[in-house]
């Protein structure tokens, strides 16, 4: 049946589209904008609309040199459209969703066939990760869809007997390439020239091309992804170029901004975080696996996959700086390798092998128990309160969030779903067998983030980022003294209230009110004290208390 689909892939495709505006637009501004990223960015984006500057990034109304801007003039678009707002900040990646979705679909089909292009797109969206990154407001799915688009293309450029106009290939390689270049930096190619040095090792550095590809990539590449850097030079703004080579060296070197982890971090990322797919792609990294692959295209594609997954993994491992989204570039082919083998077990080549549906189980009871324990944790955490030594923690727990009650049915039906094609798959190895293992990690993810996320946050940010909106029409400064972005954005700061000099708001004669917030622990309450003896606490709350030093009348 899915064989035969080619002939409707217009109307697939509309369906998609369908399907994934459902999933990714509805309720983009649910919960407030977390620090520090999604702030960041849309932070960015509301002062280049404050200050009518779209050239320089900018945080505080000072350049902003760690990114550059192109996905920063995507939210200031979404943001003339929709307001400065959260669902304009996120809205952008809502889009990317559904253009990756779309993507997906139409290279699966080309590789194999219809059916398996539903695979690569179903398996993507239905993990975890994956469909998370769409809902947010960070830079990273764009970056990886343009990273991934132009390592595609240079696949097909190097594909066996290519068929296909080589000159066009090469230009829409670079073309990404540079797109991923100007969103977020130069990595965006140092992972491509990593791949592309591994496969020519591993090919013995055979390559068929000739000087007019090199000279089309290297021209393209340069122009689009040298475009914003020339204009800042041109601008006499060098100077932000140098800091931004810097941040990007120092990113690899040291565990910037505190975010440092253990050497295997990203490993148990994807594994845990990219369920059910990781799982799924588990079979796929044995040798010999591509015995059974009978098409040429799609064993050349397999192998660049695997490359890019290793290259980036190995990458992130190396760097200090541990993140979340830094790996999130693997997300591309550890669903392909996941897809490659649920095609193979419906084409009855492999076997579905006990120990997958052992983790499959694990992991689902993992995050079913997860979510049951937060919905239950006003109940709960009394209990926990003795065994926490941590003031802001203890302070944030007492925040009370507003529960339905439904919320563990959620992890319930994670588990029931996945325990039913478990128990089918050996029997029943078909497309609609693999649909309960997807559907249940999609109504999971998907519920979680309109009914649980928007009230686990009122035990982190809530009661700092409601302070910063209560400042809105307020002439006057704000320091937290904790790094941070909210107070910028949810307080609409303009450029007369710029200052964060902490020794002249802390020592210096005021001329109108500062008003600081910390997190709220003895040891930071104290020191806070003898350096503003002045100052005046207002109030206390969920781990967050506030004070304001007024101006001497």
């Amino acid at each position: 049946m899915y064989n035969n689909l080619k002939n409707n892939s217009l109307f697939i495709q509309f369906a998609i589209v369908i399907f994934a505006s459902l999933l990714f637009i509805p309720r983009l501004g649910i919960v407030h904008l977390f620090d520090w990223d999604e702030i960041n960015f849309a932070e960015s984006a509301r002062e280049m609309i404050v200050s009518g500057n779209y050239l320089t990034v900018q945080i505080n109304f000072e350049a902003f040199w760690e990114k550059p801007p192109l996905f920063i003039w995507m939210q200031v678009l979404s943001m003339k459209i929709f307001g400065i707002n959260e669902f304009a900040a996120r809205f952008p990646n809502a889009i990317c969703g559904i253009i990756t979705l779309l993507v997906l679909f139409n290279i699966g089909l080309k590789l194999k066939n219809a059916r398996f292009g539903l695979l690569w797109m179903l398996l993507y969206v239905s993990s975890i990760l994956p469909f998370l990154y769409f809902k947010t407001g960070i830079i990273d799915p764009w970056f990886n869809l343009f990273i991934f688009l132009g390592i595609y293309y240079f696949v097909r450029f190097t594909s066996p007997d290519n068929k296909g106009n080589s000159y066009s290939q090469i230009s829409y390689s670079a073309l990404f390439l540079g797109l991923a270049i100007l969103t977020k930096g130069p990595v965006g190619f140092l992972i491509f020239l990593l791949s592309f040095g591994v496969y020519l090792i591993i090919n013995r550095f055979k390559l068929q091309y000739n000087w007019m590809h090199v000279l089309l990539f290297v021209s393209i590449l340069t122009v689009v992804g040298c475009f914003w850097f020339v204009l800042i030079i041109l601008n006499g703004n060098f100077n932000i170029i140098q800091d931004f080579i810097n941040y990007q060296i120092r990113l690899f070197q040291t565990k910037d901004a505190g975010h440092g982890g253990f050497l295997l971090y990203h490993f148990v990322i994807l594994f845990v975080g990219v369920f059910p797919a990781s799982i799924l792609a588990l079979p796929t990294f044995r040798k010999s696996v591509l015995k059974k692959e009978t098409d040429v295209h799609t064993a050349h594609f397999f192998r660049w996959m695997m490359i890019v997954f290793w290259v980036v993994l190995i990458l992130f491992t190396i760097v200090s700086t541990k993140i979340v989204h830094y790996s999130s570039m693997c997300y591309f082919p550890l669903t392909f390798l996941a897809a490659w083998f649920v095609d193979q077990v419906l084409e009855k080549k492999v076997k579905f092998h006990n120990y997958l549906k052992i983790l499959l189980i694990i992991l689902a009871s993992f995050f079913g128990i997860l979510i049951t324990i937060v919905t239950l944790f006003d109940i709960i955490k009394p209990m926990l309160f003795q065994y926490i030594n941590d003031e802001f923690t203890v302070g944030n727990m007492q925040a009370t969030a507003h529960w339905y009650g439904f919320e563990p049915l959620f992890g319930l039906i994670l588990i029931l779903l996945t325990i039913l094609f478990c128990n089918k798959i050996g029997k029943t190895p078909d497309l609609k067998t693999f649909t309960y293992l997807m559907i249940g990690t999609l109504f999971f993810v998907s519920v979680s983030i309109y009914f649980v996320v928007p009230q686990v946050e009122k035990y982190s940010q809530a009661s700092a980022i409601e302070f910063y909106e209560s400042k809105k029409v307020q002439d006057c400064f704000i320091l937290p003294m904790f790094k941070s972005y909210a107070h910028y954005f949810y307080s609409d700061r303009l450029p007369d209230n710029k200052c964060d000099d902490k020794e002249f708001l802390l020592h210096s004669t005021l001329t109108k009110p500062c008003y600081y917030v910390l997190r709220n622990t003895k040891s930071n309450v104290i020191e806070f004290s003898k350096n503003a003896p002045d100052s005046k606490k207002l109030y206390e709350k969920n781990g967050f208390v506030f004070f304001v030093r007024n101006p001497v009348k």
